[in-house]
Order: structure tokens, then sequence, then C-alpha cells
């Protein structure tokens, strides 16, 4: 242990925490994990009620991806999509095809939500460069939006603490207003008023890009099917293209296994990464239409091709546990238990709702963010002493954020609404 955090002290740089604070802490280091419980290396257990920075689905060491990733260990680490194949890649993208909004037939691999956004953005910018419109260079974005850090995901994000001091190397976007809370007056007024910017700016808009139903990064802000479909059919209507960022909402978290299929359209591009391997291994993809595909072809001379690329695309072993954890969706029954999740979240909710220090609760699917009081680190406080009832958890600013892996049980979900409801009373 000792030897442990002293190296861990000495050599890792954590991202989004503050390393002089981090020295000056007692350290958590997971050791192991199994189904929603992790494991520390003095044998504490604790409920990843974060599923792991929202990426595992069905759980840690699940019996089938562990199977799925040890059987293609056996034939193939690795093998680049740069002029060859491979089963894995090939198997995966035909079941993201099937399992999509329909239309969305092209999948492009990359390793991370932002890859996956950097890729959607550089396809819609070339797609328009390659056709009738190439002063279409702007894209539109939510207020609070956040789509990952490399520079072109940051440019079309808007979390001020995050992104500020990034501004001299960003390209502009166009923030349109996005509301806290789905529905009712503040929802109708954001909508108002991003229609009007997206009529001034039409013309030079690439593409907007959105985070169907949730801003999680935000703190769980949450908008209705209704805002996002008004949105995108405006855009479309001014000659953009439309990018759903399902990087944190996909694969089952809203209740649907994507979010935007509760909003009724086929985006023109889907991201895609976190659950996408059950949150075993990096991997992500963005799709596309098969319209946005062919502006694409040409003869090689030409030099319409999209050049971009990364060494591990589609790495055989992430798309081994992708294919499995998909597979586990229909075998399991997921979708359904999501749907009894989110109805015992919202009945412990009800008494969270009513305690001092609590602001408010948004919550759908298995996510959901309680906003409490601000000021001296409520949120931070109560994260903290989580541990000692076996529950980890992380803050954003004064928001608590919940979005356990989607094979959390009922008794766990009681367990951990119980145990929230314990720390808000102590803490605040």
């Amino acid at each position: 242990m000792t030897d442990l955090v002293a190296l861990d002290r000495a050599h890792l740089w954590h991202p989004f925490t503050q390393q002089q604070e981090w020295a000056g802490l007692p350290p958590l280091i997971i050791a192991s994990a199994q189904g929603c419980t992790l494991v520390d290396i003095d044998g504490n257990a604790y409920l990843d009620a974060v599923s792991s920075l929202w990426c595992n689905v069905h759980g840690h060491r699940h019996p089938a991806i562990d199977a799925a990733v040890r059987d293609q260990l056996g034939r193939l680490a690795h093998s680049t999509l740069l002029g060859l194949s491979h089963p894995p890649a090939i198997h995966l993208a035909a079941a993201l095809a099937a399992a999509a909004p329909p239309g969305l037939d092209r999948v492009f691999y990359s390793d991370s939500g932002s890859t996956a956004v950097e890729i959607a953005l550089k396809m819609a910018f070339q797609y328009h460069r390659q056709g009738s419109e190439p002063g279409r260079t702007r894209f539109a974005t939510l207020a609070g939006g956040y789509h990952g850090d490399t520079l072109g995901a940051v440019s079309v994000g808007g979390i001020e603490l995050f992104h500020e001091i990034f501004r001299p190397l960003l390209f502009p976007a166009l923030a349109l207003p996005a509301p806290v809370e789905p529905g009712g007056a503040e929802e109708a007024a954001c909508l108002e008023r991003a229609l009007a910017l997206l009529d001034a700016e039409g013309g030079s808009l690439a593409a907007l890009i959105v985070e169907p139903l949730v801003q999680g990064a935000a703190g769980m802000k949450m908008h209705s099917p209704g805002f996002v479909r008004a949105l995108a059919d405006r855009a479309r209507s001014l000659g953009a293209l439309v990018i759903a960022d399902e990087v944190a909402v996909g694969f089952g978290r809203l209740g649907t296994l994507f979010a935007v299929e509760q909003c009724g359209f086929t985006p023109d591009f889907l991201c895609l990464a976190k659950g996408i391997s059950g949150g075993y291994l990096p991997l992500a993809a963005t799709l596309t239409t098969d319209g946005v595909y062919s502006r694409f072809l040409a003869e090689p001379a030409a030099a319409r091709q999209f050049f971009h690329g990364h060494t591990y695309t589609g790495n055989p072993l992430a798309c081994a546990a992708g294919l499995a954890s998909l597979g586990l969706f229909e075998t399991e029954g997921t979708l359904s238990h999501v749907a009894d999740l989110a109805d015992r979240f919202a009945a412990g909710f009800r008494e969270i709702r009513s305690l001092r220090g609590v602001q408010a609760i948004r919550h759908r699917g298995v996510m959901a963010g309680i906003d409490l009081a601000p000021g001296e680190r409520a949120a931070h406080r109560v994260c903290f002493a989580a541990r000692k009832l076996g529950i980890f958890l992380r803050p954003l600013g004064d928001t608590l954020v919940l979005n356990p892996p989607l094979s959390l049980s009922l008794v766990e979900a009681d367990r951990l609404v119980l145990g929230i409801a314990r720390l808000v009373r102590d803490e605040l």
C-alpha cells in the first residue's frame, strides 16, 4: 500500500483532478471488481455508482464479455484497418448498423468519445467542402455542452470551467441556449431563441451537434425529445447536417438503446464510445449515412477520401467485447431492467427531494443529477463521505451525479438511494 501510494504521488497525473489536493487525501486504489462492486487494495468494497466514468454497462467481469475477449486474444490482439480488415470489426459494424436508427449504415471506428466527435465534425466539414456549399464551415451547439477534450470537440463545447483557458486555440461555434429542466416555460423560451439563432446563421452552418436528452457533464441538465427534434428539423431545413453525440447517453442509459430513438428522427452522424465495449476497452464509432459516405467516393487521384485514422482504430479485442456487450442487451433483457431501475430511482428520489440542502433532482433512465446547496463544496463532501458507506460517487460542481451500470440490481439501487439520503442528512 505505502509503495503504491508513493509511486502514484511521484508519477501519476490524474485527469480532472487538482493534484495538490490529491496528494493530501487518503488514496483510493482499486485492485479488482465484480458486477457493480469495486474492491480496493485493502479489500474494501464500493458500489460503483458512476459505472467507472459512465462506461460499464453489464457489470465488471461479465462472463460473456470476458470469454469474448479471451477467445479473441487467442486469435489476434491487433491489426490495422488501414488497407486491411478483420472479423470483429466487420461483425460489430454490421451489428451497430442493424441496431442504430434506420439509415446509419456506415461505421468509422476510433478510440474515445472525443475522437468520435472530431470525426463527425471533420466529416461534416469535408462533406460540404466537396459539395455545392463549401462555405458551410460553422457548427451550432448547445450551451453547456460537453463533447470531449480534443480541440475540435472543445470548440463545440460550452463548459467554461473546462474550456475557457483554451479559447485562443479554438474555432468559434454558434452557442444555442439550453434548458436545465425538460418541458415548461424555460425550455420553450430556449427553443424560441435557439431557432431564431439558427435562422440567422443557417447559411453558414455545416452541422448542429447535440447530446440528446441529457447534457451529462453540465450536471445532468435535461431537455425533452421535442426540443431536440425541433432543433434538428430546423437545422436540416436550413441545409445543415445533424450530429447526435451519444457518447454518454447511448447504449441504454436513458431507456432505449440510443437516446435519439426517443426524439423520432435519424441523425446524419451518431457518435458512440464509453458503453460501446461494455466498459472493457477503449473503442468509439462514428456512424453515418450512405448519403454522407457517397460524397467521399471518387478516383484515388481526386483525393476525396477521409484523411483521418488512429493506430488502434477498430482494435479486435475491443470490437469482440463490443459485439458481446451488444448481444447481452437482448439475452439479458437489459432495457426492461433499466425501466425497472428508473422506476425504483424515481420512488427513492421523492424522499431526497425534501431534504434540507437539496435544490433539485433531474432523472432519466439510470442517469440522475442531484443539485445541492452551492458553496462549501457540499457535493464533494458527500462523495468523499460516501466511501465510508461503501459507495463510490463523483460530483460535478454542486451536483451529485448518479450513473451506475445498467446491471445494478434493485437491491443495490435501494442501497444507493438510501445511502445518499443518509449522506445528505449528515453532511448538509
